[in-house]
């Protein structure tokens, strides 16, 4: 029985930067959620001006110790794989960038650092760390059950919509100027707030017909919430049902969501696992 050919060193280093399933891919990112983790804190205490004006040469001294282990890490990223452009236009390709510049950024322009807490934006990566990665799944069931609830959603927004209008034109009739209802557009703004339940409470009837309009309002506000949930949770276990994906990534472009028993790369055609 022929042994499986030897794996190459970007292939080695692709399994520990991008995969959580061996002990040094997931101590790679444990240690990288860590660092993530340390560097947001000190860009939150460093905005502190008490904290600042005792530890900011050491903050500063540490965030440039962040700077070069996350641009090392970039660098590894894009050397690990076969296509590193992929990996730079995918979301996280982007969201690490993101994370990087502001580094660079503070050299020329005074308070790009506060831009460094984009780097919570990595944090997600946590749920490929710990064997969540069903939940990334579940972030493409819910991309394509939005894509299909379109033409839903935008026939209930409309229904929503002329309901408020409506109901602002009633309140507008029913109360009186005075009482803030002092045109159509203001009178459609309350019923959009009170039919959305958040009442700021800066406009209110006062009559007892108003506060009648009022209570249907707030009923109805009540009742159109669990319409949009209805029909997004309905699209999101129709495309459950419809796919089932492998958590592993493509070692040429980085990407995920391969159904489980694809062989090759659905993006760019390579194999996923050579």
């Amino acid at each position: 029985m022929a042994s499986d050919p030897p794996k190459d060193w970007r292939f080695k280093l692709h399994e520990v930067i991008y995969e959580s399933n061996t002990p040094a891919g997931k101590a790679f990112d444990v240690g990288l959620l860590i660092a993530i983790f340390s560097s947001i804190i000190v860009v939150m205490l460093d905005s502190v001006i008490g904290i600042h004006q005792q530890y900011g040469k050491l903050f500063n001294i540490m965030e440039w110790i962040f700077a070069a282990l996350f641009t090392v890490e970039y660098i590894l990223r894009l050397v690990s794989i076969r296509k590193p452009v992929s990996y730079v236009i995918s979301p996280l390709g982007i969201i690490d960038l993101i994370a990087l510049l502001p580094s660079y950024l503070s050299i020329f322009f005074i308070g790009a650092q506060s831009l460094l807490v984009f780097r919570a934006l990595r944090l997600l990566r946590v749920f490929r760390i710990f064997k969540l990665g069903h939940f990334l799944t579940e972030i493409n069931f819910l991309t394509q059950a939005l894509k299909n609830s379109v033409r839903k959603i935008s026939i209930f927004l409309l229904t929503v919509l002329t309901i408020t209008v409506i109901l602002g034109s009633i309140m507008y009739l029913v109360e009186k100027r005075e009482n803030g209802f002092s045109n159509i557009p203001e009178s459609i703004y309350w019923a959009i707030v009170t039919i959305t339940t958040v009442g700021y409470g800066d406009i209110s009837p006062i009559t007892p017909l108003g506060k009648f309009v009022a209570s249907v309002v707030m009923l109805i506000g009540y009742a159109i919430i669990a319409v949009p949930t209805g029909i997004i949770t309905h699209d999101i276990a129709v495309a459950a049902r419809q796919k089932k994906e492998l958590p592993e990534s493509c070692p040429s472009c980085s990407r995920e969501g391969h159904d489980n028993d694809a062989l090759f790369c659905k993006y760019c055609g390579s194999s996923l696992f050579k």
